[in-house]
């Protein structure tokens, strides 16, 4: 199976960014450095026009991932935008307080993105029972699972990641994220089996000192790098 690389993208920048540099998908997000929110409207308008492959996190606030009712609605408005703007996909993710996936909650969601590609987000890794978590994201009619084994980057979860890889097998796409670069992808595709990858191929940049004084920008910020992505599709290729 080839290897492929989805890039997390929270502006219009970003998108361009991943065309340059090849990306096989995009996640579209806004405030990232949150873990991703669901962008704006002209947002995913222009990345469905893009040429590549675009999903749209559909997430309505920071914090956990334990939505009442008022947020679901929110979420099913937020995939009619993403349908309507043209996205390939959106990115979806519930729990409970408990510790396991909110079947119900998830249900309401994959109904609503019918016909849609879904990827089920790193709320996974919050759950008590991932093994548990990937068939229920089986039986909803997920085709990934994006993952870091539940530790902080994928490094640390190798282990987890190879069982993950090895309960999903071909049932359902296991896609690695968090702290993939092109100097570990090698070494964690050998540990865990798995092809897919998730970064955010980024570089960190100063910004405006007097933007950054008014609360406007942070004192730098992390852009999407052209070279980074071509870098990490330079080593996917050799897999």
């Amino acid at each position: 199976m080839r290897a492929t690389l989805e890039v997390c993208v929270d502006t219009l920048e970003g998108v361009e960014t991943c065309v340059e540099g090849g990306a096989d998908r995009i996640e579209l997000c806004s405030a990232l450095p949150l873990g991703g929110l669901t962008p704006s409207h002209g947002l995913m308008r222009a990345a469905a026009g893009c040429g590549v492959p675009a999903y749209a996190m559909i997430r309505p606030r920071q914090g956990d991932f334990c939505f009442g009712a008022r947020e679901v609605a929110l979420m099913v408005d937020d995939i009619a935008a993403a349908r309507d703007a043209g996205l390939a996909g959106v990115v979806l993710g519930a729990a409970t307080h408990d510790g396991l996936l909110d079947e119900a909650v998830l249900s309401v969601l994959c109904a609503a993105s019918e016909g849609m590609g879904r990827t089920l987000h790193r709320v996974i890794d919050t759950v008590e029972d991932r093994l548990a978590a990937i068939d229920t994201a089986i039986a909803l009619g997920f085709e990934r699972i994006l993952t870091s084994g539940g530790a902080l980057t994928a490094i640390d979860g190798l282990s987890a990641l190879k069982d993950m890889q090895a309960h999903a097998g071909e049932r359902i796409e296991i896609m690695v994220g968090s702290g993939v670069a092109p100097e570990n992808a090698v070494a964690i595709s050998e540990r865990t089996g798995i092809s897919a990858f998730h970064a955010s191929c980024g570089i960190s940049v100063p910004t405006d000192a007097r933007l950054a004084a008014f609360g406007f920008a942070p004192q730098t910020e992390r852009r999407t790098s052209a070279e980074k992505i071509r870098q990490m599709k330079t080593v996917l290729e050799s897999l």
